[in-house]
């Protein structure tokens, strides 16, 4: 179940009161209350969502393995504990509409039907990535997917999502654009400028705040003078809601909500989830800021195995049928990795390729070690 607040009426200008924090010490966000169940899906639908989510997780396992290895570069940031906000988000978007996503992005590629060879072989820096090696892990783009990006930038996706809808809205299409991103995201200029331009000009986007309840390693409370964050629409009339991001049908069915307001209203949708990751920042952050009692939490929380759960004791998903899918998935997850392996690593000469989408007169490509000038 969502907490929602509706946009308010253009012609009115009251003013609303504020809303005191509740003091909490675990670094985690607060699950909307009362805390619905699992809303009823079809049996197939639910084992494909947990077959989704458990790639992604095996998939990350192996991304962080990789890294220790030395086969993966640069800042790697995981989903790990995420999956069911992935999973649903994704669950409500046609495949011509648009994402753009922050930095933590690979089960995003995944969802949205990109294959798990691609995305480990840009993790790995390879020409047959999604970006053709010169991504990354951060920085995912697959036009064809519609999958428009994943940016290092804490909040540069915001901006450039919101000029989209604006493209979206002046071509008369009816795709919606999703921009994701960090809780962190919500204390930006640039968030709150691209939610009041998406208000005044009434774009088709959805900003999805994945609330972890760590900006890196401070808390949602000691970062946000009102850390219930999808509250922020409401200074732009713009409708909002807080779903339990580890519950994949209520962030499906959340998201539909929003989804389908910008896309038959044009209006756009601040959808916040919470989320919390069960590891640090990044693979190399060993979260020394979690108490044990915090850690313990989290691992009860895994949406993973509270959805295995669920699934068999509903008799949709047998212990011996998970067991057969997770066999499935991890020769899916190793296969990828052996493509990752063996696929070659872009050519120096490919470099300066996509500095511009066009052709410019005298453009610098030259390479540190060539000569300043020419023989």
């Amino acid at each position: 179940m969502a907490e929602t607040t509706k946009a308010a009426p253009a012609p009115s200008r009251r003013t609303r009161g504020t809303r005191t924090p509740r003091a909490k010490d675990a670094a985690t966000p607060d699950a909307p209350e009362p805390n619905a169940p699992t809303p009823a899906a079809d049996a197939e639908t639910l084992v494909g969502y947990y077959r989704q989510m458990l790639l992604i997780r095996r998939f990350e396992e192996r991304a962080a393995r990789a890294y220790t290895e030395a086969k993966i570069g640069g800042y790697c940031h995981l989903n790990l504990g995420e999956e069911a906000t992935v999973v649903g988000l994704m669950a409500a978007l046609r495949p011509s509409d648009y994402l753009f996503t922050n930095y933590r992005e690979h089960g995003y590629a995944l969802a949205k039907g990109i294959g798990a060879d691609r995305v480990m072989a840009e993790l790995y820096g390879r020409s047959t990535g999604v970006s053709k090696g010169w991504g990354g892990s951060m920085h995912l783009f697959d036009a064809e997917a519609r999958l428009l990006g994943g940016y290092g930038i804490v909040g540069g996706q915001v901006p450039l999502a919101t000029g989209a809808a604006l493209a979206v809205s002046y071509k008369g299409g009816d795709e919606v654009v999703m921009c994701h991103m960090g809780d962190g995201t919500a204390a930006i200029g640039a968030f709150h400028e691209s939610l009041n331009i998406a208000a005044l000009w009434d774009l088709p986007v959805v900003f999805v705040v994945i609330n972890n309840g760590l900006g890196m390693g401070t808390t949602v409370e000691n970062s946000a003078a009102e850390p219930e964050l999808y509250r922020r629409g409401a200074a732009y009339r713009m409708e909002s809601a807080r779903v339990d991001g580890t519950n994949v049908v209520a962030v499906r069915d959340a998201a539909r909500v929003a989804v389908e307001r910008a896309r038959s209203q044009s209006k756009p949708y601040l959808l916040e989830t919470t989320s919390p990751r069960l590891k640090g920042h990044s693979v190399v952050d060993p979260a020394r800021y979690r108490s044990k009692e915090e850690k313990e939490a989290l691992k009860a929380a895994d949406p993973l195995a509270r959805m295995a759960l669920e699934l068999e004791e509903a008799g949709i998903l047998s212990h011996e049928d998970r067991d057969a899918l997770d066999a499935k998935v991890m020769a899916e997850v190793d296969a990828a990795a052996a493509f990752a392996d063996e696929s070659p690593a872009p050519d120096v000469s490919t470099l300066f390729d996509y500095t511009y989408a066009t052709p410019v007169p005298g453009e610098l490509r030259r390479l540190p070690a060539d000569a300043v000038f020419g023989s």
